[in-house]
C-alpha cells in the first residue's frame, strides 16, 4: 500500500545523467588527530590514512546526545580503528535513490554507494557511474574473497553482464516482512487468530466495532500499516508489484497479472469499510501508524517481523496489552510466505572515477570490517552493552542499547553473522519485557520462515528497456491504483486492473516482456 501514498504525492522518476562523477573520490589523507568514543584522542597516528566515503541511510535514529550520521561515537571509532579515514554521507531513505541520482549527476557521488536493490546496481553499471572490481578483490583482498568462498550463492547476485560490479554478504536472515495482532483483544473479544484472507478482515471489523480497548468509543482502527504492507498483502495473491513470475514457462510482471484484481480489491475492501486508517496515503513517514499501534488504537500492524522498539512503545502505554506474530495467511490462490528476502543484504558498488590507489584502501575497509569491524557495530561494547554468558551476548541495558548502538549497525556494511530465534531469549535483557518480547520475536522468525515465499526467479532481469519502462510505468500505476482504492465508485478493481495493462502495454510492455523472455530462456539453467 505504500504505492497508494507515493501516488498521493505525486512523484518525480529522476533518470539523471552521469557524464560528471564522484567529485569526492580524492585520494587526500587525514592528519587530524582522531579520538575514540569517551571523546579522548587516541595514540594511532593517521597521517597516512587514506580517506574514502560512503553513502548511508539516514532513518532518523541518531539521538541527539549522541551527535549526527557525520560524527558520532561510532565513526570516531571506526576511524580510530580502521585501515581508512571514512566520510559518510548520509541519504534519508525514502529518498535514497533519486538523491544518489543526484549526486551522481553533480558529481558529489560517494565512493562507495550502497542499496539493497539489485536493480539499482544493475542501472548504475549499464550507466557506467560504478566499475568492476572483481580483479580488485583477487589482487588486494583477503578476508572477503575467503568469504565469498565459503558463500558461493552469493555470486550470481554481483555479476552484471558478466562482471563483478558490487560486494554483499550473507543476510543474517530472510526473513524480512512480518504481522502482528493484540492477542489481548482477541482473547476479550472470543476470537482466534485469523488463518486467511476471510477471517482477517471478519477479525478486523470485529475489532473496529467490538471497542476492545474498552474506552465506549468508537475509535479503534483496526490495522495499522507500514513501509512494507504493500508487499504482505500483494504475498497473499502471489502479485508482487515489481516482482516477475513464470506462469506456464513465460515471464509475467506481477502487477500486470490477472490476478492482481484480487490485491486490488482486497486493499479497496479495507479502505472503504474503514478497516484502515483514511489518513494513510499522507502518513508518507507512517509516524501515524506507529502512533495507532502504540497508543492502543489499532490492533493489527503489517509490518517487519522485528517491531521491539514499538512493542516496547505499546507496553509503556498500556501495560496490559500483548503483540503476537501471526502467520502468512491463506487465499483462494494457496498460502505464500511473507516476504524474504534473496541471499544477499546490501550491494555495495564502487565509484568509477575511483583510482586502483582508492579502490585498494576501500577493499582493505571492507576486509577490516567483515573481520572485526561489524560486531561492536552491532552488538555494541562488552561488560557495558552486553554481557558474553554461555557464549552468548546478553544485553544489559535496553534503555542504554537504543541510545548508544541501535544506530551503529547502519554502518556495518558487511555482516557475518546469522539469527537463531533459540538464541534471543539468552541475548535479550532480563527484565520481565525484555524476555516476553525476546519470546514472540523468535516465533515471529520462526513463523516468516515457515512458509516458503514464492520467488520464481532469484532476481529480475536488469537492461534498459525494462529500467526505463518500470520508471515510467510506476507513477502512473500507482496514480491507476490510488484511485482504484481510495476513489469509492470511481473506478473498480476490475476497470482498474485494465488500465494498469493497457498502460503497461503502451509503454513498451510487449517489446519489454519479449526481452526478458529472451533473457530467461538463456539463463533459466543458472537462475535455479
Amino acid at each position: 500500500m505504500k504505492k497508494l501514498k507515493q501516488a498521493m504525492m505525486t512523484m518525480m522518476v529522476i533518470t539523471m545523467s552521469v557524464t560528471m562523477l564522484a567529485a569526492c573520490t580524492s585520494n587526500k589523507t587525514v592528519s587530524e588527530q582522531p579520538v575514540n568514543s569517551s571523546g579522548t584522542a587516541t595514540s594511532v597516528n593517521e597521517e597516512n590514512k587514506k580517506e574514502i566515503s560512503i553513502s548511508m541511510f539516514d532513518r532518523g535514529k541518531v539521538p541527539t546526545e549522541e551527535g549526527t550520521y557525520e560524527n558520532n561515537r561510532w565513526t570516531k571509532w571506526i576511524n580510530e580503528k580502521s585501515p581508512v579515514h571514512v566520510k559518510w554521507v548520509p541519504i534519508a531513505r525514502n529518498q535514497a535513490q533519486p538523491k544518489l541520482n543526484a549526486l551522481i549527476a553533480a558529481g558529489e557521488a560517494p565512493d562507495l554507494i550502497w542499496e539493497y536493490d539489485r536493480n539499482y546496481i544493475s542501472q548504475l553499471a549499464n550507466q557506467g557511474a560504478i566499475q568492476p572490481i572483481g580483479d580488485y578483490i583477487d589482487k588486494y583482498s583477503t578476508t572477503y574473497k575467503t568469504y565469498l568462498e565459503k558463500h558461493p550463492e552469493l555470486q550470481p547476485y554481483l555479476n552484471f553482464n558478466g562482471k563483478i560490479y558490487a560486494v554483499s554478504f550473507a543476510r543474517e536472515t530472510l526473513a524480512n516482512h512480518g504481522m502482528w495482532i493484540r492477542q489481548d483483544w482477541l482473547d476479550k473479544l472470543g476470537l482466534k487468530a485469523p488463518t486467511n484472507v476471510e477471517e482477517f478482515i471478519d477479525v478486523a471489523r470485529k475489532f473496529k466495532e467490538g471497542d476492545p480497548d474498552g474506552n465506549g468509543q468508537a475509535d479503534t482502527v483496526p490495522i495499522a500499516l507500514s513501509v512494507s504492507s504493500n508487499s504482505i498483502d500483494q504475498a497473499f495473491f502471489f502479485t508482487s508489484e515489481n516482482q516477475w513470475y513464470v506462469e506456464d514457462g513465460k515471464l509475467q510482471f506481477g502487477r500486470t497479472l490477472d490476478r492482481y484484481v484480487d490485491t486490488l480489491t482486497f486493499q479497496k475492501q479495507l479502505f472503504d469499510e474503514g478497516l484502515i486508517d483514511k489518513e494513510y496515503i499522507t502518513d508518507t513517514n507512517f509516524q501515524r501508524s506507529g502512533q495507532l499501534l502504540t497508543t492502543g488504537k489499532a490492533g493489527i500492524y503489517l509490518a517487519n517481523w522485528d517491531i521491539e522498539e514499538l512493542n516496547n512503545n505499546l507496553i509503556k502505554n498500556d501495560p496490559t496489552a500483548k503483540l503476537v506474530p501471526l502467520e502468512s495467511l491463506s487465499s483462494k490462490y494457496g498460502k505464500n510466505g511473507l516476504y524474504q528476502e534473496a541471499p544477499p543484504s546490501v550491494f555495495t558498488a564502487f565509484n568509477s572515477k575511483m583510482n586502483e590507489e582508492q579502490i585498494k584502501s576501500a577493499i582493505q575497509f571492507i576486509d577490516w570490517m567483515l573481520q572485526d569491524g561489524w560486531e561492536p557495530l552491532r552488538y555494541g561494547e562488552e561488560n557495558a552493552h552486553f554481557n558474553m554468558v554461555e557464549g552468548v551476548r546478553q544485553k544489559i541495558d535496553p534503555d542504554k542499547f537504543k541510545i548508544e548502538v541501535a544506530y551503529a549497525a547502519e554502518y556495518a556494511i558487511m555482516l557475518d553473522n546469522v539469527l537463531r530465534p533459540e538464541t534471543f531469549l539468552a541475548m535479550a535483557a532480563k527484565d520481565e519485557q525484555s524476555q516476553n518480547y525476546a519470546k514472540e520475536k523468535g516465533k515471529s522468525l520462526e513463523l516468516v520462515m515457515k512458509n516458503k515465499y514464492r520467488r520464481d526467479i532469484p532476481f529480475n532481469p536488469d537492461f534498459p528497456e525494462l529500467t526505463q519502462l518500470i520508471a515510467t510505468f510506476n507513477p502512473i500505476a500507482q496514480q491507476i491504483e490510488a484511485k482504484v482504492v481510495t476513489g469509492g465508485n470511481s473506478m473498480t478493481p476490475a476497470q482498474g486492473l485494465n488500465e494498469l495493462q493497457k498502460e503497461w502495454k503502451r509503454l513498451g510492455g510487449d517489446n519489454v516482456e519479449r526481452l526478458a523472455q529472451a533473457w530467461y530462456d538463456a539463463n533459466k539453467d543458472n537462475l535455479n
